[in-house]
């Protein structure tokens, strides 16, 4: 790829949304430009396990649905944006199914094959479409074959994108590309769009302990915000029940189809407790069991709980959790015969970028799709396994409004090459991995599952000084990688905190020792943080 170069449109992120919208556009003669921060299956997408939530039970209805994610998302679910987003479940799991992806299925009493649901916290009926315990990888995998395939999809690995590129004409702002290191040359290049999409994800490496790949440091976010994008909802930040807890296991996920098929939560003498919590016990929704395990693990001193599906037979495990059965057993634990011990970890940004029903952000033709945005569908708490559907209907949306519109989007004027005759190479490279590690700390420590006032005062006097050491940095040194993810990083850390300090209440996943009961006195509120020109840089 030369130094500068333009396509039609520009789709930051390789994982479900971005790959979804790069085909469904590039079926109408369009040039598009994927980029990914590292491999193409670096993302959160290729390691979901899950699955995707769909209505195909004849027990079940799209009112269930809908009734679950706003119970899920504890009064703060935009209902128009729930309906749109469920009622597209089916259509979404069928073009999946075209593009090659391939579902778990299982036989009827009369012989035929169907799709095999699972059922997952927060969900009243099964209707968890997956492939085994590795839903993510297929569909990663398929659309990046499918992606390759196409004429008109370019797919650029180990691209990170330093700065977005707008321009104010007659009050309006408009995105005319960006600003990208190719990291493998250590170059970074002007990449000119008519429309570019954020797909980056989300932000949960802004903590000491997370289920997400190294990739999810809050770029879009910081990106969208820095170019004078609304923020909202950023309090609400989704901690796991159950990442597996071993000194060797960084960041392994056990599914919540584990809860979903039977398995409970126990302490270390083997006594359950999520019956004293919630009456839906293992199947509560994600903030509740979170809080629990948090509390139980708080007041009885202890390092981890227990999640057990050994009562299963070791036929029915390795059939349902192939990927958690065998990477259970490289660290010694037999999940058939033995309790899996598990910690809470940050998991899914609930808030993000403000978008609208057509993912259209607060800048003319910036789209944000999948966790970067702020939808409305998840509210104060994500139910589980909503995530990969809404990046699916929602590329869609961008799709639908792109091409209705993109006869009339202007070419782009001639963009300025990134300038960086006034740094030098740094001989400090040891500032950004200390920053990144104190960051991640005391957002673990003020800002997780359960919170102060006093705690987020202390973390926001943390990310001043962090932001103004990182700032000289910035200044100073030409952009590596790890420098991008830590600047985009502290802005995220104070986004979150900056939410949580306007909440005076305790809703969904943020909650309060201050405030730990749910103001229903007003309708409920979300939180919009708007950026002044002085926090843009």
């Amino acid at each position: 790829m030369p130094n500068s170069q333009n396509y039609d449109v520009l789709i930051i992120g390789s994982g479900g949304a971005g790959l979804t919208l790069a085909l469904k556009l590039a079926e109408h003669s369009m040039r598009i430009a994927v980029l990914s921060k590292f491999a193409l299956t670096a993302g959160s997408t290729y390691y979901a396990q899950g699955g995707i939530s769909a209505v195909f039970g004849a027990d079940d209805s799209i009112e269930s649905h809908i009734e679950d994610t706003l119970d899920a998302g504890a009064g703060l679910c935009d209902l128009d944006i729930v309906r749109l987003t469920v009622t597209h479940g089916k259509s979404s799991i069928d073009w999946l199914r075209e593009q090659g992806v391939v579902f778990t299925e299982e036989q009827t009493t009369s012989g035929e094959s169907k799709l095999h649901l699972n059922r997952e916290g927060g969900h009243s009926h099964r209707r968890i479409v997956h492939t085994a315990d590795a839903t993510g990888k297929a569909v990663s995998l398929s659309l990046i074959e499918r992606a390759r395939e196409h004429a008109n999809i370019e797919l650029f690995e180990q691209h990170n994108v330093v700065e977005l590129i707008t321009r104010t004409q007659e009050a309006e702002k408009r995105i005319l590309g960006a600003y990208v290191l190719d990291s493998t040359k250590q170059q970074v290049r002007t990449i000119a769009a008519r429309v570019v999409v954020l797909a980056t994800g989300g932000a949960s490496k802004a903590y000491l302990y997370s289920t997400n790949p190294q990739s999810a440091t809050g770029d879009g976010i910081a990106l969208a915000w820095r170019a004078g994008c609304r923020i909202s909802n950023m309090e609400f930040m989704q901690f796991h029940p159950t990442c597996l807890y071993h000194p060797q296991a960084h960041s392994f996920l056990i599914s919540e189809a584990v809860r979903g098929e039977g398995g409970k939560l126990i302490l270390p003498d083997g006594s359950p407790f999520m019956q004293d919590f919630d009456p839906r016990e293992e199947l509560a929704p994600r903030d509740i069991v979170a809080r629990a395990i948090d509390h139980e693990m708080k007041k009885r001193g202890i390092d981890c709980v227990y999640l057990d599906i050994s009562h299963k037979s070791e036929a029915f495990i390795r059939e349902h959790f192939p990927t958690i059965y065998q990477q259970c057993l490289e660290f010694n634990i037999d999940i058939s015969k033995q309790p899996i011990p598990v910690v809470p970890a940050a998991h899914y940004t609930c808030g993000g970028v403000l978008t609208d029903s057509y993912a259209r952000t607060d800048i003319v033709n910036l789209y944000a799709i999948g966790e970067v945005a702020c939808t409305g569908l998840h509210g104060a708490n994500r139910m589980a396994s909503n995530s990969l559907l809404e990046c699916l209907v929602f590329a869609e949306r961008a799709s639908e409004d792109i091409l209705q519109k993109f006869p009339g989007i202007l070419p782009i004027p001639e963009i300025p090459d990134w300038d960086e005759s006034k740094v030098g190479d740094s001989d400090e490279e040891v500032v950004v991995s200390h920053n990144w590690d104190e960051l991640r700390r005391f957002m673990w420590d003020y800002v997780g599952i359960v919170r102060t006032d006093k705690r987020l005062r202390r973390a926001m006097n943390r990310v001043e000084l962090l932001k103004k050491e990182i700032a000289e940095y910035y200044s100073n040194f030409r952009v590596t990688s790890d420098l991008l993810e830590l600047r985009n990083l502290v802005i995220v850390a104070e986004l979150i905190i900056r939410c949580a300090q306007q909440r005076k209440e305790s809703r969904g996943l943020h909650y309060t020792l201050d405030y730990p009961e749910t103001d229903n006195s007003k309708s409920a509120q979300n939180t919009v943080l708007t950026p002044c020109p002085t926090e843009r840089h």
